[in-house]
C-alpha cells in the first residue's frame, strides 16, 4: 500500500478531559472567551461552584488546539445539567457542537442519569431542539439578566445522533446487501451529524488469539467508513455513483481491546463533485481516524473513485 505524500493534512477532532493544570487553565479561558467575554463580563466568571463535581470535556483539532467546549454535572441521581457549550466561532456549522453534546450526554448516561437538561438562551434553543430537547420551564437568569428557558431530554441507550435517517438506514442495508462480511463485523453506522461519521464495530467478532482486534477487521471498518462517507455526501449533493476504492493506507498504533470506533470528518475529504454532475469519474480522498473508546490506536488514508451510474453516463 503506498503512502500519500500529496496528501492535505486533515483535521481530526477528538474529544478529551482536560487533566493537568495547562489543559484546564486553557479550558477554562476557552469558555471565557467565547461564553462571558462577549457579554463584558470579566475572568473568572466562567466558573461556578460546580467544577469541581462536574465532568469537563473539550473538543482538539489535529494541532491540539481547543474548538469546543462542555460540561456536565449531576443534579440528583437521576438528571444530568448540561452547561458551557461552546464552539470556536471560526469552527461553526461543523458538527462539533452535536459531537460535544453527544459526548456529555454519553458521560451522563455512565453516571447513571436517565435526563438531561440544559437551561438554554434564545440564540441556542434551535440547536438544542435539534437535538431532541424539549422546553420545560422558564430558568433562572443567568449572571442576573440573560433570560433561559430550562429544556429537557430523556436519556436512552439509543440516544444518538443521526441526521438523515433513511439515509443512514440505507447505507446500514446497502452494506448488508452487498458487503456480507459488514453483517459477520457487527459494523453498525452509529452517529452522523452531515459533517461526522462515525462507525462501530463487535469486539468480539472480530478478536484473535491476543485477545485485540484483527488488523484486517480494522482495515475494513476504515474502508467502509470512508465508503460510507461519500455515499452520505453524494446524498446531500442530490448525486449519484458507483464508489470504489482506489487506493489505501493505514497506521497501526496500538492494538484495539475494548470498543472498535472509526470517524470521517468532512474536512478531510477532498475532491471534485461537479465532476459528477458531467457524467465523468470523479477521485476522492479522506481520513478515517480509528478509536479503542476514546484512545486513538490508527489512521486511514484512503483514495476512492465515483463512477457515474450507467443511467447517467
Amino acid at each position: 500500500m503506498n503512502a500519500f505524500p500529496q496528501y492535505k493534512a486533515n483535521i481530526l477532532y477528538k474529544v478529551v478531559t482536560p487533566k493537568s493544570e495547562a489543559e484546564l487553565d486553557a479550558y477554562y479561558h476557552f469558555r471565557w472567551e467565547n461564553l462571558r467575554q462577549p457579554w463584558n463580563y470579566p475572568l473568572g466568571s466562567e466558573k461556578d461552584e460546580y467544577e469541581q463535581v462536574s465532568e469537563h470535556r473539550m473538543i482538539t483539532n489535529g494541532r491540539g488546539d481547543i474548538v469546543a467546549c462542555g460540561r456536565v454535572h449531576l443534579n440528583t441521581a437521576e438528571e444530568a445539567q448540561i452547561r458551557h457549550i461552546a464552539v470556536h466561532p471560526d469552527q461553526q456549522r461543523k458538527g462539533l457542537g452535536q459531537m460535544m453534546l453527544a459526548a456529555l450526554e454519553s458521560v451522563a448516561r455512565d453516571l447513571g442519569a436517565d435526563r438531561a437538561v440544559t437551561n438554554s438562551r434564545e440564540i441556542s434553543m434551535d440547536f438544542f431542539s435539534a437535538c431532541g430537547f424539549e422546553v420545560e420551564r422558564e430558568a433562572a437568569s443567568e449572571l442576573g439578566m440573560l433570560k433561559r428557558q430550562q429544556m429537557v431530554k430523556k436519556l436512552t441507550a439509543n440516544n444518538t445522533l443521526i441526521l438523515h435517517p433513511i439515509w443512514c438506514d440505507e447505507l446500514q442495508k446497502t452494506w448488508s446487501e452487498t458487503i456480507p462480511i459488514t453483517e459477520h463485523m457487527g459494523i453498525k453506522l452509529h452517529q452522523y451529524s452531515g459533517r461526522t461519521l462515525e462507525t462501530r464495530a463487535s469486539l468480539n467478532k472480530n478478536i484473535n488469539i491476543h485477545g485485540t482486534m484483527f488488523a484486517g477487521s480494522i482495515f475494513s471498518l476504515a474502508t467502509l467508513t470512508g465508503w460510507g462517507m461519500l455515499y452520505l455526501q453524494l446524498k446531500e449533493k442530490t448525486l449519484s455513483g458507483d464508489i470504489v476504492l482506489g487506493d489505501g493506507d493505514i497506521h497501526y498504533h496500538k492494538p484495539i481491546t475494548m470498543k472498535p470506533r472509526a470517524i470521517c470528518n468532512i474536512e478531510t475529504l477532498s475532491g471534485k463533485f461537479k465532476t459528477l454532475e458531467t457524467g465523468t469519474k470523479s477521485r476522492f480522498e479522506l481520513s478515517v481516524e480509528i478509536l479503542d473508546d476514546d484512545i486513538p490506536v490508527a489512521e486511514f488514508k484512503g483514495v476512492y473513485w465515483v463512477l457515474p451510474s450507467k443511467d447517467e453516463a
